[in-house]
């Protein structure tokens, strides 16, 4: 038995920084610094050959979610986004914080992406369960659903531990724990 015709050649998945609000302490993703951030996204994906036969996965946040569905979607590749929370509550938690043009760019994201909301399509988070680790299980398994071997994970991360769990390093180390394949956008590395 074959695989249907309509699965994507390659699965894209992404998680990274999202973009640092105005007076974060510590620097991590400098709005000053998001033209190299998407130039790097989209080289990683030329260099993945990614296209309309593959598939981008990741979640809406701003920065690097929101530069890598704008670099899938100018490759014409299908897009899916998952968010943890009901909308108004990600958007003012995930989005909106840093000001700019983000919210403009997550809705016309959306309007050409799939969009899967955590607590609509599999209830409310568990008690001590972490909403942004269990997102990114979700996106895992979302992209895994075609076979582990399609995967490709890419991820704009500066190898530190993130602000709260369920960030790029939780993710970097599910996509390790199930055999997948990742580049690594070294953020240390790209603000030199």
């Amino acid at each position: 038995m074959g695989e249907p015709n309509d699965w994507p050649r390659k699965v894209v998945l992404f998680s990274g920084h999202m973009i640092d609000g105005l007076g974060r302490e510590r620097p991590r993703f400098p709005p000053d610094k998001e033209p190299i951030a998407a130039n790097a996204i989209a080289a990683a994906l030329a260099d993945l050959s990614a296209g309309p036969r593959d598939l981008g996965i990741c979640g809406g946040a701003c920065g690097g979610d929101l530069l890598f569905a704008e670099a899938a979607l100018a490759r014409s590749a299908p897009l899916e986004l998952y968010i943890p929370f009901d909308e108004p509550t990600f958007l003012e938690g995930s989005v909106d914080f840093a000001g700019g043009d983000w919210r403009a760019r997550f809705l016309k994201a959306k309007a050409r992406a799939a969009l899967h909301v955590l607590p609509l399509e599999r209830g409310p988070t568990p008690a001590g369960a972490d909403p942004y680790e269990r997102n990114n299980l979700w996106m895992l398994e979302a992209a895994s659903r075609f076979g582990p071997d399609r995967i490709d994970f890419v991820c704009l991360w500066n190898g530190e531990r993130g602000d709260g769990p369920g960030g790029a390093q939780h993710m970097m180390e599910e996509v390790r724990k199930a055999g997948g394949r990742a580049l690594w956008l070294d953020t240390t590395k790209l603000w030199r």
